[in-house]
């Protein structure tokens, strides 16, 4: 490997960390930090699903944003977003802000993760090509995603602890922080290799030109398409599940301030993430395409998830919970090879970005609906209302795998 391409790596492998250790001092509190503000579960998911409502928003053009302004631009744009947007969620919870001012801030933090979206890998694999990278994009993204984990680890646990210690605020504050250094790390390090933004165009012909060729090459792929239209299934629960296992924890546990116990949740996720990560070149030798762990990885997920709403002891939850974390930290490097492979450079962020946007769209509907099913039935019964939801991307799995692209083989090499 040459010093660039390894520069290159470096780059996203730091970024990964960063981003991601900003954004986990929150996820094993968000949930009890909302209801802690004086929302209701409802409310709580219907302030998630603002969040969600604002990636489907504006994927799609802060995708544009990256291939036409550059992806450097777009991730800076995102980490001075997401840390604004930030503190203002921390001035909600001081003030016990109302649920409509929670939704605008929820709506702006999706904003700010949608520049980061389809900007990174696009930057990532377009760099790698353009500097004569010949390794394996599997092993790179389970890498990334390995060290995302243990930043998430690092991040959650830490998150929990400290708002145990001090209060539920002060990791929203440590959050703020480290996005700064983020943005720091970002504007120093990456470079656009391998990209050339368009010129010569108006704000809104770079749109449509640039949108129109990523439907043109991404959405009307039926390989793309089949796998783009499993995401809303899978995503949409995906979230629920993630936070919605904050509480549960705890009303299992019996103690509704054992905030550290929450955090839990988050760093079990984030071990299976860093096992998940890990074993990619190790699983990947037993199956001859990547469908077949999808599919296989989605089907028990769904066995999983049922499962966490028929228990009612808190270990045997935390097992399921590490059997889910890890099926799912296994899909995402291995879909993103697929995805990867059928995606032109020009129209790479955007065909990312409304993947990102598809995937989306499940969370926008199923996060207030299950937060609802949690406030009427309890959360056993809202995780096996899940589990029926996240059992329809199977058949649109089966469906890309019928096409038999090139990037659905795995190379041994």
């Amino acid at each position: 490997m040459n010093v660039t391409s390894r520069r290159v790596q470096y780059t996203y492998y730091s970024l990964t960390l960063l981003s991601t250790l900003a954004a986990s001092f929150i996820w094993g509190i968000n949930t009890l930090f909302l209801l802690d503000a004086g929302l209701s579960n409802t409310a709580a998911f219907a302030a998630n699903a603002f969040f969600t409502l604002g990636q489907v928003f504006f994927e799609v053009p802060t995708g544009v944003v990256a291939d036409t302004r550059g992806r450097r631009t777009s991730y800076a744009l995102g980490a001075a977003t997401l840390l604004v947007t930030t503190l203002a969620y921390y001035w909600l919870w001081q003030i016990h802000g109302p649920f409509w001012a929670w939704a605008v801030v929820s709506a702006g933090l999706g904003l700010g993760f949608t520049f980061f979206s389809g900007a990174t890998e696009a930057w990532l694999v377009d760099a790698l090509n353009a500097t004569g990278f010949t390794g394996s994009l599997d092993s790179v993204f389970g890498r990334g995603q390995a060290i995302s984990g243990v930043a998430m680890l690092i991040g959650s646990v830490s998150g929990g602890l400290i708002a145990q210690a001090t209060n539920l605020g002060v990791p929203y504050i440590l959050r703020a922080v480290v996005l700064g250094l983020t943005l720091l790390v970002a504007l120093t390090y990456m470079r656009d290799w391998g990209f050339t933004p368009r010129k010569g165009l108006k704000p809104m012909q770079q749109v449509r030109s640039v949108l129109s060729s990523a439907i043109e090459n991404g959405w009307r792929k039926p390989p793309v398409r089949w796998v783009m239209l499993s995401a809303p299934f899978t995503v949409g629960v995906s979230f629920y599940v993630f936070y919605a296992m904050q509480p549960y924890l705890l009303e299992l546990y019996g103690d509704p301030e054992a905030y550290g116990i929450a955090g839990l949740a988050a760093a079990i996720i984030a071990c299976a993430q860093i096992l998940g990560g890990m074993s990619v070149n190790f699983i990947r030798k037993f199956f001859a395409r990547r469908t077949t762990i999808l599919i296989g990885a989605v089907a028990f997920s769904v066995l999983t998830v049922a499962l966490l709403g028929i228990v009612e002891n808190f270990w045997a939850a935390i097992g399921f919970l590490v059997i889910w974390g890890l099926l799912f930290s296994l899909t995402s490097p291995v879909r993103q090879a697929y995805l990867n492979g059928l995606i032109r450079s020009e129209e790479r962020a955007t065909v990312l970005s409304f993947d990102a946007l598809v995937g989306s769209s499940g969370g926008v509907v199923t996060q207030p609906a299950l937060g609802r099913a949690a406030d009427v039935y309890g959360y056993p019964q809202s995780y096996l209302i899940s589990a029926v939801f996240q059992a329809g991307a199977l058949p649109f799995l089966l469906a890309a795998r019928k096409q038999k692209p090139d990037s659905d083989i795995i190379s041994k090499q």
